[in-house]
């Protein structure tokens, strides 16, 4: 859990200074590589896809809420 997300923020901030946003390409390497990684240790695929399904729809619902606010500003 992340505590201080200032923090991250400003790291994030100085990676992209550094470095500058993360190609496409190289996004889809990373999630690949994490997908097998997860399929190795056993938890991906998820044996049950609907599991959870209603607390996504919660968080997506309040996600969306929120940019709907944000853009009318």
């Amino acid at each position: 859990m992340i505590k201080n997300t200032q923090l991250l923020k400003e790291f994030e901030n100085a990676i992209i200074k550094k470095e500058g946003i993360l190609p496409f390409s190289s996004s889809i390497r990373i999630f690949e590589s994490l997908w097998n990684e997860g399929i190795k240790l056993g938890v991906l695929p998820p044996s049950n896809p609907m599991e959870g399904i209603e607390v996504d729809i919660k968080i997506a619902k309040a996600l969306n809420s929120c940019l709907k606010k944000s853009s009318q500003r």
